[in-house]
């Protein structure tokens, strides 16, 4: 069993690795935005702390992270609670089934990965029986694989427009991950097109959050202004048991 004072110097040498790797994303964010000429104040980093524990999300919040990114339900919902006297806001960000938009409408500010209009509409009806507001970006396809989630661009108008409409939700902008096998800038560089063309029916649709630990340079080149960063932050993830 832990000491007090080992339980400290843990805590402690946790929280030094964290803001080594912070400064470190960070320092790539300004770099990757002064070569595309654009401000890092316009890129926000969500960090993503999938299978880390709340207590990582606190020692996050001390070193000025507010924005937190999950991509299950059941590790999401009670790391929000346990964290909820933290001024943070949760962006869920993995493919998200119907059965929890209400668990989802609980906690989370931002869904990135709204793809289908059924979901649309049980994340309405559960938010505002919370009496909450959600900001949804919609999950674009570009390999057209239907297992990693996502609307095909064909299909994109018709949700957004669905969205618009829905009491509740408030359309944000845009979200992809790069296909596997595919040169990130060009599956982004898609994805900006796409984007632009929401923007000319939904001008107020300006978010677009593509780029993780591994290719948020290229997602930022095209204009991303959310990226999705776990791995280079946290470190390897713990295995879930």
């Amino acid at each position: 069993m832990d000491t007090p004072d080992s339980a400290t110097a843990t805590t402690a040498r946790r929280r030094a690795e964290l803001a080594a790797n912070l400064a470190d994303v960070r320092a790539r964010i300004t770099a990757a935005c002064t070569a595309a000429g654009r401000s890092p104040e316009d890129v926000t980093l969500v960090v993503v702390t999938k299978t880390h524990p709340a207590s990582d999300v606190r020692l996050l919040a001390e070193l000025g992270v507010r924005d937190v990114g999950e991509n299950r339900d059941q590790e999401a919902a009670p790391k929000a609670a346990a964290t909820e006297d933290l001024d943070l806001r949760w962006h869920y960000v993995g493919q998200l089934q119907t059965n929890k938009a209400k668990s989802v409408a609980g906690y989370a500010d931002v869904v990135h990965s709204l793809d289908r209009i059924r979901l649309a509409h049980a994340l309405s009806v559960a938010a505002e029986r919370q009496q909450r507001s959600i900001t949804a970006l919609l999950q674009v396809s570009l390999d057209e694989d239907p297992a990693r989630g996502g609307v095909s661009a064909t299909d994109l108008a018709e949700l957004a427009d669905a969205v618009a409409e829905a009491p509740r939700l408030t359309l944000g902008g845009v979200m992809a991950v790069a296909p596997l096998g595919v040169e990130p800038a060009r599956a982004f560089a898609r994805l900006r097109e796409i984007a632009t063309r929401l923007r000319e029916a939904h001008p107020a649709a300006n978010m677009v959050s593509a780029g993780m630990s591994n290719d948020l340079e290229a997602a930022i080149e095209a204009g991303a202004t959310h990226v999705r960063i776990g791995t280079a932050v946290l470190g390897v993830r713990p295995s879930l048991r």
